[in-house]
């Protein structure tokens, strides 16, 4: 029998009942809702609301519900409507007309909008320590190639030299910026509703703060309409999440990339690869190709969120159950997708030489002569014209700007001295890039241990 079920004269179609259910997904909140209803029911007890006596039963048979399911002698009763049904019934069966005073002055409304506050901050919290963890990779990962020289890439074109600890850098500073955004959601989520009830709040005198500091809330919520119908925190959590796996599938692009042939830059820990069915020789990169695909899901998961809420009127609509698979879904795969990146990265192993030897072959010191030019007092338009000569003659006689004699340098341009050969050379290229946040071995290890400062700082909070 529904809990609601007294206004109504028809019993409910099964149909509907399956379609109205959340019991199999909201489940994964059963803790959270038990611990809410057992501050709730603390609060009752001390406010005079409920006896001290009817109270404490409560708190007490709903801390054996939690054992009981945790150990497995309690299952999820699949025709229950919801978690909360699941556990309110549970609840009477087990100590009578007691157990029906833990939903005064509550309703499912706030009572979801509750667990769905808690559960997301305790996710959000894993979340962050896997950000950490990968950070903490490509930190450690950058400090032994603060010196392997590679090419840089615009339009997938040979570009400028750097590094592959420049290149990792990069992200570095992607995956900071998503661990900042997970702590600015933290902090919307990090307020309670329950008290709202369904939407007007209620004439018992019950105590919201009690309740907030019983469960480790930073504020409650201001509005009783807004506090029920809010779910701006779960599509900030999403957003967060389609960043962090737009940029785990950029890097997942390049991984596949440098582990290709073509490229060779890197080579996969066998753990982390797959072969064919047919052809012997393959080694894929399946982790990073999921990771990749698995992102336009979580991008799912936020338009659903976003479609779902765009025309509620205030206050609670029954739309907003699908909240839930959507978050859940782009949690699970984000939390996944993380832990499989960062140890497959860790695991990679870095070719040099075959990235030493692709920036050898892309003219990408012409910048670099260029500006060899002009510190021999050329305007740089001129120098960069002279330079693209040398290019082309270069590729016409299968050269580089190395192998180029000084004679053929001259007969390009006379402003050319034994000195290019020092200013063209890959090291040198990388070594006088020094601006702030430039690919030289010093900044890339400021830049290192400006990551490794805010890890340490991150983990202290």
């Amino acid at each position: 029998m529904k809990m609601w079920e007294g206004r109504f004269s028809k019993a409910l179609n099964s149909r509907v009942n399956d379609f109205n259910s959340s019991i199999r997904f909201d489940c994964r909140m059963y803790r959270e809702d038990i611990t809410g209803s057992i501050a709730h029911a603390t609060m009752l007890g001390k406010c005079g609301i409920i006896e001290q006596s009817e109270a404490d039963l409560i708190c007490k048979t709903l801390g054996e519900i939690l054992a009981d399911i945790e150990s497995g002698v309690l299952s999820f009763d699949p025709e229950a409507e919801d978690i909360h049904m699941f556990v309110e019934s549970v609840l009477t069966e087990r100590i009578g007309d007691t157990g029906k005073r833990l939903h005064t002055s509550r309703s499912r409304n706030d009572q979801v909008a509750l667990d769905i506050h808690m559960y997301l901050k305790r996710e959000i919290l894993e979340l962050r320590a896997l950000v950490l963890r990968l950070l903490q990779t490509i930190a450690d990962k950058a400090q032994q190639h603060t010196d392997t020289v590679m090419p840089g890439y615009t339009h997938l074109q040979r570009a400028q030299p750097l590094t592959w600890g420049h290149y990792l850098m990069a992200y570095a500073q992607m995956f900071r910026r998503d661990l900042v955004r997970l702590n600015e959601v933290y902090e919307h989520t990090d307020v309670m509703p329950l008290g709202s009830c369904a939407l007007a709040g209620t004439t018992y005198p019950i105590d919201r703060r009690m309740v907030a500091d019983l469960l480790g809330f930073a504020e409650i919520t201001e509005n009783s309409m807004d506090g029920v119908s809010d779910r701006d925190f779960v599509i900030e959590l999403a957003s967060a999440l389609s960043l962090c796996m737009m940029h785990l599938s950029r890097f997942s692009e390049e991984m596949i990339l440098w582990c290709s042939s073509e490229f060779s830059f890197v080579e996969l820990d066998d753990a982390f690869s797959t072969g064919s069915s047919i052809m012997p020789q393959k080694k894929n990169p399946d982790i990073a190709e999921l990771v990749r695909g698995k992102t336009g899901r979580v991008y799912g998961d936020l338009t659903t969120l976003l479609t779902m809420m765009k025309g509620l009127p205030l206050a609670y609509n029954k739309d907003m159950q699908e909240d839930k698979e959507a978050i859940f879904d782009a949690l699970d795969n984000t939390k996944m997708c993380l832990e499989l990146f960062e140890a497959m990265l860790r695991t990679c192993t870095a070719r040099p030489e075959q990235m030493r030897r692709a920036a050898a072959k892309g003219f990408i010191n012409a910048t670099d002569c260029a500006d060899y030019l002009v510190r021999r007092g050329l305007p740089f338009r001129t120098a960069y014209k002279i330079v693209g000569q040398l290019v082309a003659y270069c590729i016409a006689n299968d050269k580089t700007l190395e192998t180029l004699t000084l004679d053929e340098y001259h007969s390009i341009s006379d402003a050319f001295e034994q000195g290019v050969y020092a200013a063209i050379d890959m090291n040198t290229c990388v070594a006088n890039r020094t601006v702030y946040g430039g690919p030289c071995a010093a900044s890339v290890e400021r830049q290192i241990q400006s990551i490794r400062s805010f890890i340490e700082a991150e983990q202290t909070r």
